[in-house]
């Protein structure tokens, strides 16, 4: 593939870290370990489900914070008020300020910016909140800021394929080149599937998907997995 395209949040880096730090400091006893992770995923589908009213500007970020982590809590009966919701978030926001690249996944940045692939990001979220984490993750080592895409500044969200073909007008690609790597199905591998491009489906959190409607040209479980593609 002469170009990738990578998703940031739970795709560069381990998005659940932060989360359960979160999660130590305000939740504490009122969930099992075994239930952090369901609760997690929990979260992420109330997040989609009013992403784009917040991107349209119906709803605050701190809305959509707020709503995801409320309704993710109710789904397991664990209390939490609206002030509690925003404590929460402060410190998951606070704690994502030390996210960290997985270290196969900066090994694999490292080779592939010296074999001179085409690198690009491709996120979805509020422009300035994905900066932050693009400029903690030090992605710009191997990626140029003009390759750098946040929905926020686009103006539409994966899966829209207006959002990819944005990519294609503003960088020289081909559509069997250019391969997208996200752990999002419906966001990630449908969005860039339907548009052309090849796709990789990073699925460590063992979603399981009914009625799919395309298939990811590889699904991976784990980081390393991403070096045997490549490498």
């Amino acid at each position: 593939m002469k170009t990738i395209i990578f998703d940031v949040d739970d795709t560069l880096y381990d998005q659940l870290s932060p989360f359960k730090q979160a999660i130590a400091t305000h939740l504490d006893g009122f969930i099992a370990e075994e239930d952090i992770l369901p609760l997690y995923l929990s979260s992420r589908k109330y997040s989609d489900e009013v992403f784009e009213k917040h991107m349209s500007g119906e709803i605050t970020a701190l809305d959509l914070q707020i709503y995801r982590i409320m309704n993710a809590c109710a789904d397991f009966q664990i209390p939490l008020t609206k002030e509690d919701a925003i404590s929460f978030q402060q410190t998951y926001y606070n704690k994502q300020q030390e996210i960290q690249l997985f270290p196969e996944v900066e090994e694999l940045f490292h080779f592939l910016y010296e074999k001179k692939f085409q690198l690009a990001i491709l996120t979805n979220g509020e422009d300035a909140h994905q900066a932050r984490k693009i400029k903690q993750l030090q992605l710009e080592k191997w990626i140029p800021t003009q390759h750098i895409f946040v929905s926020g500044a686009i103006g539409y969200s994966k899966p829209d394929p207006r959002v990819f073909q944005h990519i294609e007008d503003r960088l020289a690609i081909s559509k069997e080149e250019t391969i997208y790597i996200g752990d999002s199905y419906e966001n990630d591998i449908v969005g860039a599937k339907q548009v052309g491009w090849k796709a990789i489906w990073f699925n460590h959190r063992q979603r399981e998907i009914e009625g799919k409607t395309v298939d990811a040209d590889y699904t991976i479980h784990k980081a390393s997995d991403l070096l045997s593609i490549f490498i």
